[in-house]
């Protein structure tokens, strides 16, 4: 087991009239290479998920283990080595004044520990270069462009190919390719099941895309207030469409309404 969570909770605001329950005992477990796609409505829980498994939140109850470790008293840079994580924003996953071979320097340089001079040498410039060959996007033809000058989508893939130049055991998406338009999207969501099955990497993506949600992955995980709704793979996961999610997410909330 890659990635295991155990009767997980977070609640925000606890004792105030905000209150909110964010995570309600949620428990799952991905075996390695997994590829599970996460949907839910906003506040169902989906990214306080992420913030958990990411070591940003601490959860109220429960266990993270990866590996079957215990993430919850591991130090930053022990999870760094372990997770890596894209955000919605590219912007956020790179830095615009920075070469494209800069950026991928410095997330070399966070797993390994090396200052950015000896991250830049000719050995590790061939080896930025067939990571970002394997997109198919020519960026490792650009790697002194500046990342700013870049478009969305290739600044996204940049920020993927930062999160896997040294394979990760989790991969994190939240919902990377929600601030793209839809062309841009199909070509980061190519570019990432390239990295996802090149590395044969255990990986959580977050979308709001139904249609995302049943094409990419082996796994489908619909959370709704906190909790895990909905968990199917293989042949029922094959034949899902988007009706049919959309039932089964009514037929949910109808069973949570009839508990409460």
């Amino acid at each position: 087991m890659a990635l295991g969570l155990s009767q997980v909770s977070k609640t925000f605001y606890k004792g105030t009239s905000d209150e909110r329950i964010a995570l309600d005992d949620v428990s799952l477990e991905l075996s390695e290479g997994t590829f599970a796609v996460v949907i839910g409505s906003n506040g169902a829980g989906k990214s306080t998920l992420l913030n958990v498994i990411s070591g940003q939140l601490a959860p109220d109850a429960g266990s993270v283990r990866i590996d079957g470790r215990e993430m919850a008293h591991e130090p930053e840079h022990v999870r760094a080595a372990l997770i890596s994580r894209v955000m919605q924003d590219p912007q956020r996953g790179t830095l615009a004044t920075m070469t494209i071979e800069e950026n991928l320097a410095l997330a070399d340089m966070r797993f390994r520990g090396r200052g950015l001079k000896r991250a830049l040498s000719a050995q590790r410039r061939e080896r930025f270069a067939s990571t970002l060959a394997g997109f198919g996007l020519g960026l490792e033809q650009r790697l002194g462009a500046r990342a700013g000058l870049l478009s969305g989508g290739q600044r996204q893939v940049l920020a993927l190919a930062m999160a896997v130049l040294n394979p990760p055991r989790v991969l994190l998406l939240d919902e990377h390719t929600a601030a793209l338009d839809p062309r841009t999207a199909d070509l980061v969501m190519r570019a990432t099941v390239h990295a996802v099955e090149t590395g044969r990497l255990t990986t959580l993506m977050i979308t709001h895309n139904m249609q995302q949600a049943i094409r990419y992955g082996d796994r489908l995980i619909m959370m709704d207030t906190g909790r895990v709704r909905l968990d199917v793979g293989g042949e029922a996961k094959r034949e899902l469409t988007v009706d049919s999610l959309v039932k089964r997410f009514q037929i949910a909330d109808d069973k949570m309404l009839l508990a409460s």
